[in-house]
């Protein structure tokens, strides 16, 4: 998928520090609208300060970014209303319900409560526990909570919706539902930036990806574009001949900062 005149998501020359340290060195990438997007690369890379950049949570120290047509440096509160996020921490409050998390979540974005209960059955639904909207979070399992971490990012519509590791610690089966549930957001117009250190998940769910490693963006195309243009049979040769290093031996959860 080629990215069109309008992104979703554009980033030019974006540079982060933190102190001495380069977390983002001159990134440059578009994201189309109504793709899925990922950032592949090792701890450190720069993929979680991008996503913070993007969502706001850090101010660039160079380069600009925009998301949904909006400036991330200049138009923090309209970038905040039109994208969702679903970080790697779990954000779903135990003691609730399904359905009273989705809902306290929609009070955040100022539905009434009438309209919060119309939005959670509707949500819950989509992600496939509407039957489960009475159980309490704790007592449901990875997956589930993970879908209802989705469904919660997706009270305010987001235009862009940005999953940290959204896979991180569930089983295959439980991966593969979540990957279906992606789609399902993706089809409905909603454009998707994810970050993932499984590259099976990249390679099946994802439309374009970025190779980021050192703070730098080394290659974007199609899972398949990269590896003819590298030769190789897998997304693993692929970052391996990108970034000489092997994606597989990282471990499964990026350092907290500064990348």
């Amino acid at each position: 998928m080629s990215c069109r005149a309008d992104p979703a998501v554009e980033a030019e020359n974006l540079t982060r520090t933190f102190g001495t340290t380069i977390a983002l060195d001159g990134a440059t990438f578009a994201v189309a609208r109504g793709e899925v997007f990922g950032l592949l690369g090792p701890n450190g890379a720069g993929k979680t300060t991008t996503m913070r950049v993007l969502l706001t949570l850090l101010r660039p120290t160079a380069g600009r970014a925009r998301v949904a047509g909006l400036d991330v440096a200049t138009q923090r509160a309209a970038v905040r209303a039109r994208v969702g996020w679903v970080p790697q921490d779990r954000t779903v409050d135990p003691l609730l319900t399904a359905a009273e998390n989705v809902e306290f979540m929609a009070g955040m974005y100022h539905l009434t409560a009438r309209a919060g209960r119309r939005r959670a059955a509707d949500l819950l639904g989509l992600a496939g526990l509407a039957e489960y909207k009475n159980r309490l979070a704790r007592d449901l399992s990875g997956g589930m909570r993970r879908k209802l971490e989705l469904a919660m990012s997706l009270v305010n519509v987001p235009a862009v919706l940005f999953l940290d590791e959204p896979t991180l610690g569930l089983d295959i089966s439980a991966r593969r539902a979540l990957w279906s549930y992606v789609r399902q957001i993706r089809d409905m117009g909603t454009t998707i930036v994810l970050t993932t250190h499984y590259l099976d998940e990249a390679d099946r769910l994802c439309d374009r990806v970025a190779i980021i490693d050192s703070g730098r963006i080394r290659a974007v195309s199609t899972p398949a574009g990269l590896k003819d243009r590298f030769a190789v049979a897998t997304l693993d040769d692929v970052f391996l001949a990108a970034t000489g290093q092997d994606l597989t031996e990282q471990p499964a959860a990026d350092q907290l900062m500064p990348s």
